[in-house]
């Protein structure tokens, strides 16, 4: 079973190849146009997706010393993403899959996310909850099988990934912020500056009263001392991130508690942060969860999970059609 599998929900353009469960290659192309924006440009980053699909798909492949004809099939991300970058990827896999008369596979980007546990040991066992945390999406997901996933709890407004980039650019932090904001935190006081944690009822979140509270903290600040961001940074950037990794896991610690569940996983583009693994290990050791935490290249965007996913719906036979099209919104 080789399966390549393409990843190109945003802004990193990914190919990865998978041969019986064993993971060959896995190359990513970053787009670094969109750092002079301050964020991602959809538009600009369906253009570059055009421009690193082949040579990232040729790179992955010859990575795996695989030759094409070799392939079992072709997975992509369906979605959820931006609509131009979803055109690429799954235009170029429904074009491949159709030259060599191989079946095609659909993806959920998020789905992936939880499965990237799945890449190498250890593996969490059925039923896991994961937190599912990146720039678009904050989940609290209880995992019953590879393909059997409910979610628990999710934001009602902004995810935590926007929080911390938004904090980051308050704070006159360069794109991306949010890896900046966990830099600074590492050498500040988290405790130097008290920030308001949002109460949702359940599971669910709400990240957009804090991001309002941090705006304010900082103007009457800086209208007091202008030089208020420059001379505390590190205890700002320490202060945000504590308030949000606290806000995560109290949720966490709860679901935890309401299903009697005590194998915990975090994934996606956030659980690569320094301040939630740390809080996370220390929470679980506490309550005697066993703790996944992934590897950095695992966290962030990649086809790597794309084709974790996809192998488990190969075993299924669950493959899709020619006529499948990109889902923006797709939901869990």
């Amino acid at each position: 079973m080789n399966i390549l599998a393409i990843e190109s929900s945003c802004d990193e353009t990914s190919a990865a190849v998978l041969a019986n469960g064993h993971l060959l290659s896995n190359v990513i192309a970053t787009q670094l146009i969109h750092e002079q924006y301050g964020g991602v440009v959809p538009e600009l980053a369906s253009r570059a997706h055009q421009q690193h699909i082949l040579p990232v798909v040729e790179r992955a492949l010859a990575d795996a010393n695989l030759p094409k004809n070799e392939l079992s099939a072709i997975a992509f991300t369906r979605g959820p993403g931006l609509l131009g970058s979803l055109l690429v990827g799954t235009s170029f896999a429904k074009a491949m899959a159709l030259g060599l008369n191989i079946p095609l596979i659909e993806v959920n980007h998020m789905q992936a996310h939880v499965l990237a546990h799945f890449i190498e040991a250890p593996r969490p066992a059925f039923p896991f909850l994961c937190l599912t945390v990146s720039g678009g999406h904050t989940q609290i997901v209880r995992v019953d099988g590879p393909l059997d996933m409910t979610v628990l709890g999710q934001t009602l407004d902004d995810a935590v990934g926007e929080a911390f980039d938004k904090s980051a650019k308050l704070l006159g932090l360069p794109y991306p912020g949010g890896p900046l904001i966990d830099k600074y935190a590492q050498v500040g006081n988290p405790l130097a500056f008290k920030f308001p944690m949002s109460e949702m009822a359940n599971l669910d979140f709400s990240f957009s009263g804090i991001k309002t509270a941090i705006m304010y903290f900082l103007r009457d600040n800086i209208k007091a001392n202008p030089e208020f961001i420059a001379g505390n940074l590190a205890d700002i950037c320490a202060s945000i991130q504590h308030t949000l990794v606290q806000m995560l896991l109290t949720k966490l610690k709860r679901a935890a508690r309401e299903t009697g569940i005590r194998e915990i996983a975090i994934a996606g583009g956030v659980s690569a942060n320094s301040g939630l693994r740390t809080a996370l290990t220390q929470l679980g050791q506490e309550q005697g969860w066993t703790v996944y935490i992934p590897r950095f290249e695992y966290c962030t965007d990649n086809a790597a999970m794309i084709a974790m996913a996809a192998q488990f719906k190969y075993e299924q036979g669950d493959f899709t059609a020619q006529t499948v099209s990109p889902m923006p919104r797709m939901s869990f």
